[in-house]
């Protein structure tokens, strides 16, 4: 993760919660790892002074101000997927360390091989996790879990990271089966797709009982009777794959 890295990830989780035609999107790593986190030379500069800490009042160099969801420059390039109106997989191979294990915990899902390496590194750099990680982890894993990992900072595997509450699968090929499952998705309705993961969302906040019923209400009335779910019943009725609308 370094500032072209920050600036890819969010121009491109951007322009994809526009994009027309997008109904999945799967977020990997190129190479040996998913992300090994933040750059050696952004910890050299934090040791020298030369990276100054964000302010109030001013930012940072790299933060000059926050999104209306609250977060700075870096936050933003992981919350950015945690903000896809679509579902969105992280499929979790090599390493997932620091700011990197931040970033896989954006998607809705995480798909992580066994022998995958993920930590909550900070403290070992004498920081803190501070790309929405704890906004994140909060809804995975108990408090304790979050508290030892993030105090320890210990290196945990894909098959503990699945026991914790961190992975949703565990899987010899997490970027073909998230593909795999990304195309499933989107041979689903995707208004109907669409508005299940407002729900979810909606049901992960403090909102009351009665909020999140009216909320199911609201979503089933605007979807019954609407082009794709007519076209969902007729192509189960005709035993056709469905031809959905955008």
């Amino acid at each position: 993760l370094d500032d072209a890295m920050f600036s890819a990830l969010i121009e491109t989780g951007e322009a994809l919660k526009t994009a027309k035609g997008v109904r999945a999107v799967v977020l990997s790593g190129e190479g040996r790892a998913f992300c090994a986190g933040l750059d050696m030379g952004s910890f050299a500069a934090m040791a020298s002074g030369e990276r100054k800490p964000e302010t109030a009042d001013s930012g940072t160099l790299l933060t000059p101000k926050r999104t209306p969801g609250g977060s700075n420059r870096a936050q933003h390039a992981v919350m950015v997927w945690r903000e896809q109106p679509v579902p969105v997989i992280a499929a979790v191979h090599g390493v997932a360390f620091g700011g990197g294990f931040q970033l896989a915990l954006a998607p809705d899902m995480r798909f992580v091989a066994p022998d995958a390496r993920m930590a909550v590194m900070e403290i070992k750099w004498g920081l803190v996790p501070d790309m929405g990680g704890m906004v994140l982890m909060r809804h995975l894993a108990r408090g304790d879990v979050i508290r030892e990992l993030t105090y320890s900072g210990r290196i945990f595997d894909g098959e503990e990271a699945q026991r914790l509450g961190f992975a949703t699968r565990v899987c010899a090929d997490p970027r073909a089966e998230a593909l795999a499952f990304a195309a499933e998705i989107a041979g689903k309705s995707p208004t109907a797709i669409r508005g299940a993961k407002r729900l979810i969302e909606l049901a992960e906040t403090p909102a009351s009982q009665h909020d999140i019923l009216l909320a199911e209400s609201a979503e089933q009335g605007a979807l019954i009777g609407s082009a794709n779910q007519k076209e969902s019943v007729m192509a189960n009725m005709e035993k056709r794959a469905p031809a959905f609308a955008d």
